[in-house]
């Protein structure tokens, strides 16, 4: 096969282990693309005044793929142009600093890459059943929804 004829491909993963974006990033990696756009959703330490020990993730892990799959679908209508995705997403305790969603989309040109990212991230908050507990140093917690859920309204 040319390789500048290789085909699109998608990759999704739910999983419990640690995430490493050298490892979403060259599963995009492609001789035809000029751009590997990525975005790491990482654990900060903080959120309205309070100290956040680290968050915990939970899925119904057949509908989020779908969901997954359903927002890669558009993006390949939105931007045809695009050749490979990746979205990963941890679930269980993530620490501070550490990845909870690591997304890396390919494409020849940097415009299409990061606008699909975007979009992505944004579309995978709103519409992807995926439940975020914060852990509080003081051993509370709260369990958030994004304010992008469909549901919300």
């Amino acid at each position: 096969m040319d390789e500048n004829n290789e085909e699109p491909q998608d990759f999704i993963k739910i999983c419990s282990e640690k995430l490493s974006t050298e490892e979403v990033s060259q599963l995009t990696v492609s001789p035809s693309c000029g751009a590997v756009s990525i975005f790491v959703g990482t654990t900060r330490n903080n959120f309205e005044g309070k100290k956040v020990v680290h968050l915990e993730y939970e899925a119904y892990v057949p509908m989020a793929e779908m969901e997954i799959k359903k927002i890669i679908t558009d993006i390949r209508h939105k931007w045809p142009s695009v050749k490979h995705m990746a979205v990963y997403h941890r679930l269980g305790l993530v620490p501070v600093t550490e990845a909870s969603v690591i997304i890396a989309i390919s494409s020849p040109h940097r415009d299409d890459s990061l606008d699909a990212v975007k979009y992505c991230i944004n579309t995978l908050k709103a519409t992807v059943p995926i439940w975020k507990k914060e852990v509080y140093e003081d051993d509370q917690s709260s369990w958030k929804e994004n304010k992008e859920c469909f549901w919300r309204k």
